[in-house]
Formats: structure tokens, C-alpha cells, sequence
């Protein structure tokens, strides 16, 4: 037996994450303030348990740096974004035809 450990990955390059939509299947970039780096954003939709993705640099090229969690795989619908364990930040709703992009509010 080996245990698991999670270990935080690096940066992301540009085309690294490939979100694959449609069916009713959609995803969710959050793009988020650098100070969030590293932290785990929970999100959760009505009657589904939450789920989480951590913040990472993405890197666009020419140098441009943006900060985002990725959510692949979401059944279309409305997400609740989590600022802590008990505070909504958010709403926002994922189409299952495209990759949603929203900005963590300020």
C-alpha cells in the first residue's frame, strides 16, 4: 500500500487544461485575484455535494499571467462559489454547451 499525497502543481501553460463540454456536460473557469494562488475555492450546485479545485497561475503567452481555478465536468446548472465554509461569494450558471468563464467577485 502507498499512501496518496496531493501535491500542488505548477503553473499551466497556454491549451494545458482541456475542458471537454456538450451533453449537458459544461465547465467553469473562475478567474480569480492573484492573492487567491494555491487556495481550494469550493463551488456546489443545489442537492450535489460541493467540490473544489485549487487557484493556479495560468500562463496566456506574451507574457500574460491570470490567476483561475478550473471546474471540468459540470452537470449544467447553477453553482453557488463558496468565499469560506458557511459565506456565498457567488452565483453563477454553467451552460452545458460551453466553458462559463466568471471573475471571482471583488
Amino acid at each position: 500500500m502507498h499512501s496518496h499525497h496531493e501535491t500542488p502543481l505548477g503553473p499551466s501553460g497556454p491549451g494545458s487544461v482541456v475542458l471537454d463540454v456538450g451533453g449537458g456536460i459544461g465547465a467553469l473557469v473562475l478567474n480569480v485575484p492573484p492573492a487567491h494562488d494555491g487556495r481550494e475555492i469550493e463551488i456546489s450546485r443545489e442537492g450535489f455535494p460541493r467540490t473544489h479545485s485549487q487557484v493556479r497561475e495560468r500562463r496566456l503567452g506574451r507574457g500574460r499571467v491570470r490567476y483561475a481555478a478550473v471546474y471540468p465536468d459540470l452537470p449544467a446548472g447553477v453553482y453557488t462559489l463558496w468565499r469560506d465554509e458557511s459565506t456565498p461569494a457567488a452565483v453563477v450558471t454553467v451552460s452545458g454547451t460551453e466553458v462559463t468563464v466568471a471573475d471571482w467577485p471583488a
